[in-house]
């Protein structure tokens, strides 16, 4: 228990801070191209580790299984990057609470996990701590508000990535965290540069601020090494969530992973200036308690 509530404050900020990452550079490049880099990045590193030590315990059911979740993990983290060029990291952050939701769903669908009634009413905590969040934008909490397409955007990378989560899982139970999270990079990448093809996003213009404290002549693409820091906390998140998924539930880890709210929540107001952070705050702590409900009994 000691480990897992360790790796969860791992993952909690490893997370946050990615996200910040993640919406600095997406004002500067597509999302695609962010998505694509982080994971080369990451393969850069993975690709000799499974050559060396995993390719005779690769079989066609968990490469399967790692292709299906790559499609879903490529597709969500594009989502994820772009929702977060459009939309406020302070109220997107707290969006992420609806993922225990969704996780719930499919894990009742693919792993029968079933939740008691205790489980059900966290999740109404979570609904309802997030009313007080989207409430502070300009179209509150309604219909107006669901059809941004910021919120859409990170809502799809929900469900996306609640799929992916599911498959990871799987391939955890079929083999161990760290070659999950080696085939999770490796089919990650081959869709992210599939997905960057056939985009083709439009050129960006050119920032006024410098670039890894270099202006840059022409702002097509970025240099490799401002990716260096997302790929870091990527390795970081994604292996400690592999490690959590190791011990505990899909739907009640993906609960725990909300505790990162309060973080998102701080950083967005901080960093770039988004408002209503009280506010913010205590719909954020509902949610939290919706999770620990969750979490203790799960």
């Amino acid at each position: 228990m000691t480990l897992t509530f360790f790796l969860t404050i791992i993952r909690i900020f490893s997370n946050s801070f990615l996200n910040v990452e993640q919406k600095r550079l997406s004002q500067r490049v597509s999302s695609l191209e962010t998505n694509f880099k982080t994971y080369f990045i990451l393969c850069m590193f993975l690709l000799p580790v499974l050559l060396l030590f995993y390719l005779k315990s690769l079989s066609a059911q968990v490469l399967l299984l790692a292709l299906i979740g790559g499609i879903f993990g490529a597709a969500g983290n594009a989502c994820l990057i772009k929702a977060l060029k459009l939309g406020e990291l302070s109220i997107l952050g707290p969006v992420n609470s609806y993922k225990a939701i969704f996780a719930l769903i499919f894990g009742v669908l693919f792993l029968r996990e079933i939740p008691g009634i205790n489980t059900l009413s966290g999740m109404a905590l979570i609904i309802l701590g997030s009313y007080f969040v989207f409430e502070t934008s300009n179209e509150g909490f309604g219909g107006k508000f669901f059809r941004r397409k910021d919120i859409q955007l990170r809502m799809l990378a929900l469900i996306l990535t609640a799929l992916e989560a599911v498959f990871i899982k799987k391939i955890i139970i079929l083999t161990d965290a760290v070659f999950s999270f080696i085939l999770w990079a490796l089919s990650g990448c081959l869709f992210a540069f599939v997905f960057l093809k056939l985009n083709k996003p439009k050129t960006p213009k050119a920032p006024s601020d410098k670039i890894c404290n270099k202006t840059l002549n022409k702002y097509k693409i970025l240099p490799l090494r401002c990716f260096l820091s997302p790929a870091f906390l990527v390795l970081i998140m994604q292996m400690s969530t592999n490690l959590i998924f190791e011990k505990i539930p899909v739907s009640a880890a993906l609960s725990l992973f909300q505790l990162s709210n309060i973080l998102n929540v701080f950083l967005g107001c901080k960093l770039f200036n988004e408002k209503h952070l009280l506010k913010k705050l205590a719909g954020s702590a509902i949610m939290i308690t919706g999770s620990a409900i969750i979490i203790l009994n799960g």
